[in-house]
C-alpha cells in the first residue's frame, strides 16, 4: 500500500510494505527469515529495504558475521511506526482478542517477591497482557535475551556485551544490615573498620561484590569472622534475621520487604549498586516490555537508600 508521491507533503511518500520489511528484518535479522515470515521472496525483502534507504538517506543495516545489524536510525524508525501498527491491529481485529505476552526472565533478589508483586499490579491494570516470568542467574539472564527465548531482563550486575543494551533504572549505595539489638545497630553509618572481629554473612567469592568488599575491609586492616556464605541479599537477610551475625548487601529492592525485622545502616565504601533492565542490541522491544518498563519506574516505592535513574544514567530526585 503506498500513497502518491503528490498527495504527501515536500514529495515524501510511505510504503507499508516497505516499513513491513523493515521490521521483519529487525526480528529476524536476516532477509531470508524475513521473506519467509513475509511470505515473499529474498530478493523483494532486499528491494524493500533498499528503497527504504534510499528515500530516508540513511544506511538501516551493517552486515555482522551472516546478520543483518540495526544502525540507530533504524531503531528510530521503528520506534516512530509503532503507533502506526499498533492502529493497523487496532483495525484489523478486537483489541480484546490480543493477548500479548512478555517473556521476563531475572535473578532471584529480583524475581521472588519484587517482580511478582509489580506483575501483578500490572496484570491487573492491563488485563489483556500475559506474562511469562523466568527466574536465573545475572549470567543466564543475559544468555537467554541474547538467544532472543525473552523479551527483557532485571539485573543488578554491570555487563558489557556487544549483544546487549543495559537501560538504568535504580542506583544504591551498599548498607550493612543487623538485628536491632546488635551492637552496630545505633550508628548513623558503619565503616569497614567497625566490621572488624564481627560474625559476617558474605557473598559466594564468584560474586563481583564479595571481591570489592574483600578489598575494603582489606584497606581497613579489619578482619570479619566469616560465618556463612550466599548467593543472594535476601538469604543474606534470612541469616541475619535468625542471629547468624551482619551482611553488607545492595538495599534495593531488599529494604521494601526487611525494614520491618532488620535495621539497615548506610556503609561507608566506595561500593555502589546499579539495577537495569536488559534488552536485545538487535531487536526492537515489544510494546508489552516498554508499557513494563513504564510501570515499574511509576510504581516502585521509593526508600531511603535507593534511587531513580532516567535512561540516560542520571540520578533522580526520590
Amino acid at each position: 500500500m503506498s500513497a502518491s508521491r503528490d498527495a504527501t507533503p515536500l514529495g515524501r511518500w510511505h510504503s507499508l510494505r516497505e516499513y513491513d520489511a523493515l521490521r521483519a528484518v529487525l526480528q529476524t535479522g536476516t532477509t531470508a527469515e524475513a521473506a519467509r515470515r513475509l511470505g515473499l521472496s529474498q530478493s523483494a525483502v532486499s528491494r524493500s529495504i533498499a528503497n527504504l534507504e534510499a528515500r530516508q538517506s540513511v544506511t538501516l543495516f551493517t552486515r555482522e558475521a551472516g546478520r543483518l545489524r540495526p544502525t540507530q536510525e533504524a531503531v528510530r524508525l521503528n520506534l516512530r511506526l509503532d503507533p502506526l501498527f499498533e492502529a493497523l491491529s487496532r483495525i484489523d481485529g478486537p483489541e480484546d482478542n490480543v493477548r500479548e505476552t512478555l517473556r521476563l526472565i531475572a535473578p532471584p533478589s529480583y524475581a521472588h517477591r519484587f517482580l511478582v508483586e509489580q506483575i501483578g499490579t500490572f496484570l491487573t491494570a492491563n488485563r489483556s497482557f500475559f506474562v511469562s516470568l523466568e527466574v536465573a542467574s545475572s549470567d543466564e539472564v543475559a544468555r537467554e535475551i541474547i538467544a532472543d527465548r525473552f523479551d527483557l531482563g532485571l539485573i543488578g550486575t554491570e555487563l558489557t556485551r556487544a549483544d546487549l543494551k543495559l537501560v538504568p533504572f535504580r542506583q544504591s549505595d551498599a548498607v550493612c544490615v543487623m538485628l536491632a539489638g546488635h551492637p552496630l545497630a545505633g550508628r548513623t553509618l558503619v565503616t569497614p573498620a567497625d566490621l572488624d572481629g564481627q560474625d559476617l554473612i558474605g557473598l559466594a567469592p564468584r560474586h563481583a561484590r564479595r571481591g570489592q568488599l574483600d578489598r575494603v575491609l582489606t584497606r581497613a586492616k579489619a578482619v570479619p569472622r566469616m560465618v556463612a556464605e550466599v548467593t543472594t541479599s535476601f538469604a543474606a537477610a534470612d541469616l541475619v534475621r535468625a542471629g547468624i551475625g551482619v551482611a553488607v548487601v545492595n538495599p534495593f529492592p531488599l529494604h521494601h520487604y526487611r525494614a520491618q525485622d532488620l535495621v539497615f545502616v548506610p556503609f561507608e565504601s566506595p561500593i555502589r549498586y546499579r539495577s537495569h533492565f536488559v534488552v536485545s542490541n538487535h531487536r526492537p522491544l515489544p510494546r508489552i516490555a516498554r508499557a513494563f518498563i513504564r510501570h515499574l519506574r511509576l510504581h516502585t516505592p521509593m526508600d531511603p537508600f535507593s534511587r531513580r535513574i532516567d535512561e540516560a544514567g542520571r540520578r533522580q530526585d526520590a
